[in-house]
C-alpha cells in the first residue's frame, strides 16, 4: 500500500473534523442476498455510514451511480474507510498506482433502493439503514470480478463502496433530470434495469410514456410499480444480437416526421471515448429520453433520436454503461 494512502486513512477522523467532499468511501456488510431472476441478484448492505449517504433533495436515488471496490481473491481491500472528495483526487491516483493483483477492483453500479434508518419506537427496535445493488450476472459468458464476487455473497460478507456524502448538498451521480417533460422514454438492456426500475417508481402520474427494457430471457422480466401512466415494455433477446430488439422496439414507438431533419451528432469513438452526454435538466414539457446500456447500441439510438428524429439534444440523455469486450470501471 502506498504511504499517502497509508496516511490518510490511518484512523477515522471526528465527525466534527470530517471534510465535507462530495464524495466519501463507505464500509458496509451483506445482510441478505436475493436470486431475482436468472441473471439478477439483489445484493443488501448495511453499514454505521449510511446515515452519511447521500440522495437527491426528495430522498430519491434515481439512476444514482456508486463506486464498488471488489477485493482480490486472497487480498483485502486498501484501507478506503478516510477517503474523500471525487476521483479527480490524489485518493484514486493512488489507488491506481498499486499493484493490481491486490488493490482489488473498482466497478460502477447503480443504487436500487436506499432505505433510513427507522428509530426504536413503541418497544420496537431501531431498523438500520439498508443500501440494494441488483447485479447483472453473466457467469455462463465469462463474467467479471464484480458479477462473481455477486453470484458467491453471502450475508456477512464486506464491501466498500465509494458514493455521495449526504452533507455535501448536492448529490453526485445523477443524471435524469426531466424537468418539467410530461412524456418520458427510458431505454435500457439489463445494465439499465435497476436505474429505470427505481426511475418509475418515483415518477409523478402525470406523466406518461414508456420503458423499453431488453433483458437475456423472459425468466429476466421484473415486476415494477410506477405512479406514473408509463407502460412497462419487457423484451427477451433470446439469440438476438445485443441490443437489437430494443432498438426496433424505440424505432416503432417514436417515428419520424416527414419533415423533421435534426442535427447530425458528433461521432464519438466508443472504443476509446464514453459515450455521456446528459442535459442538465431537460427544457420544455415535451418528451424527454433517457437512454442507457451497451455503447454501440446506445450511440445508433443517440443518432436516430438526434438525427432522424429531431429531438432537442437537451432533451435526451445518453449513456454508455459498457462496452462489449471492455472492462469498464
Amino acid at each position: 500500500m502506498s504511504a499517502a494512502i497509508l496516511a490518510a486513512t490511518s484512523m477515522q477522523e471526528p465527525l466534527v473534523a470530517d471534510p465535507i467532499k462530495p464524495m466519501r468511501s463507505f464500509d458496509l456488510r451483506v445482510s441478505a442476498v436475493q436470486r431475482l431472476s436468472e441473471h439478477f441478484r439483489r445484493i443488501t448492505l448495511v453499514g454505521d455510514d449510511l446515515a452519511l449517504f447521500g440522495s437527491n433533495a426528495a430522498g430519491e436515488t434515481l439512476d444514482l451511480r456508486v463506486k464498488v471496490m471488489i477485493p482480490s481473491p486472497g487480498h483485502a481491500l486498501p484501507e478506503l474507510n478516510n477517503i474523500r472528495g471525487s476521483l479527480q483526487d490524489d485518493w484514486y491516483r493512488n489507488w491506481l498506482a498499486l499493484d493490481e493483483a491486490v488493490r482489488g477492483v473498482m466497478r460502477t453500479y447503480t443504487v436500487r433502493a436506499l432505505r433510513p434508518e427507522v428509530p426504536a419506537s413503541g418497544g420496537k427496535p431501531a431498523v438500520p439503514a439498508e443500501l440494494d445493488i441488483d447485479f447483472v450476472l453473466h457467469l455462463d459468458a465469462g463474467s467479471g470480478p464484480a458479477a462473481e464476487w455477486a453470484a458467491a455473497a453471502q450475508p456477512g460478507d464486506s464491501l466498500t463502496l465509494v458514493g455521495p456524502c449526504a452533507r455535501w448538498g448536492d448529490c453526485v451521480g445523477i443524471e435524469f433530470a426531466p424537468g418539467e417533460s410530461q412524456r418520458v422514454l427510458l431505454v435500457g438492456d439489463e445494465t439499465a434495469v435497476p436505474a429505470i426500475a427505481a426511475i418509475l417508481e418515483t415518477l409523478p402520474p402525470h406523466v406518461s410514456g414508456h420503458a423499453v427494457l431488453e433483458v437475456p430471457l423472459a425468466d429476466d422480466f421484473l415486476d415494477i410499480t410506477t405512479p406514473a401512466n408509463v407502460e412497462v415494455r419487457w423484451l427477451a433477446r433470446g439469440g438476438n444480437p445485443h441490443g437489437e430488439v430494443m432498438s426496433a422496439q424505440v424505432r416503432s414507438l417514436v417515428v419520424p416526421a416527414a419533415c423533421a431533419v435534426g442535427e447530425e451528432p458528433e461521432e464519438v469513438d466508443i472504443d476509446s471515448a464514453i459515450l455521456w452526454e446528459t442535459p442538465a435538466t431537460a427544457t420544455g414539457h415535451g418528451l424527454y429520453a433517457w437512454i442507457a446500456g451497451e455503447a454501440a447500441t446506445i450511440r445508433e439510438l443517440r443518432r436516430y433520436l438526434v438525427r432522424d428524429v429531431g429531438m432537442d439534444r437537451n432533451a435526451v440523455a445518453f449513456m454508455g454503461y459498457w462496452r462489449k469486450g471492455q472492462a469498464l470501471s
